[in-house]
């Protein structure tokens, strides 16, 4: 997954929450964006996009308003405490994107994310409220950011829209495709237990084939995540062995 991060003021590329989504296999766009003119941010922003055409945008407090007010056409934006009544003209939402925010966010008020949701027309699940204060950094509220990129790169329909008894909240502290990134196999061949990482953003039934890097023999790979996102996965050998 490609994912332009666009960071806040007086922050820096290579940060805690662009290291965190890199961390875990993405590759990551983060440039330097100029913290004095607003303009020029939104430039360098642009370019950016035009430039790697991202599957997913995340912006920090003024990276979402940054991202907002950039053209990014369908690509669907995770913004983190978006500081949009301070920054830029654009004060709508679109569709299929998420907002995380901190109801003790002591920056920017979690009544503008409110706002900024009730005034796109967009459901209320829209909102995450996570974290505890502006930064958004602790362990919970990165790993939710991870999973609303890669729920929004999969280009499925957001789940909440299906069944409205299901919040993002929920689904994000039980969902295994956010805190399970990897799993195991054993090798048919050689009988040797061999972790692989998961990939939600290929679906929720995958199969695929991979040489084992202890014997080298060519397993066929199957991965299925149920709806609670829990991963079964399990090798058949893509060919008989003597």
């Amino acid at each position: 997954m490609k994912i332009l991060f666009l960071h806040g003021w007086h922050s820096v590329p290579g940060g805690v929450k662009p290291t965190y989504l890199k961390d875990h296999g993405h590759e990551v766009i983060n440039p330097k964006l100029d913290d004095d003119d607003f303009a020029a941010a939104v430039r360098t922003a642009q370019a950016e996009y035009d430039q790697h055409q991202p599957d997913v945008i995340a912006g920090s407090s003024r990276g979402g308003a940054i991202a907002l007010n950039i053209n990014s056409q369908n690509t669907p934006l995770v913004l983190l405490c978006p500081a949009w009544k301070n920054w830029g003209t654009v004060k709508t939402l679109k569709a299929y994107s998420l907002i995380l925010h901190s109801r003790n966010d002591d920056v920017i008020s979690f009544a503008d994310s409110e706002e900024l949701v009730g005034s796109s027309g967009l459901p209320s699940e829209t909102l995450i409220e996570i974290g505890n204060d502006h930064r958004l950094a602790d362990d919970e509220s990165l790993s939710v950011m991870l999973w609303a990129c890669n729920l929004l790169a999969s280009g499925e329909k957001l789940p909440w829209l299906d069944d409205e008894s299901q919040s993002p909240a929920n689904l994000a502290s039980n969902s295994k495709a956010t805190s399970q990134e990897d799993a195991s196999y054993i090798c048919d061949a050689c009988g040797e237990e061999i972790i692989i990482p998961l990939d939600v953003t290929e679906g929720t039934s995958q199969t695929y084939v991979e040489d084992c890097p202890v014997c080298c023999r060519a397993n066929t790979i199957h991965v299925q995540i149920d709806d609670e996102g829990n991963a079964q996965v399990w090798a058949e050998p893509e060919q008989d062995y003597d």
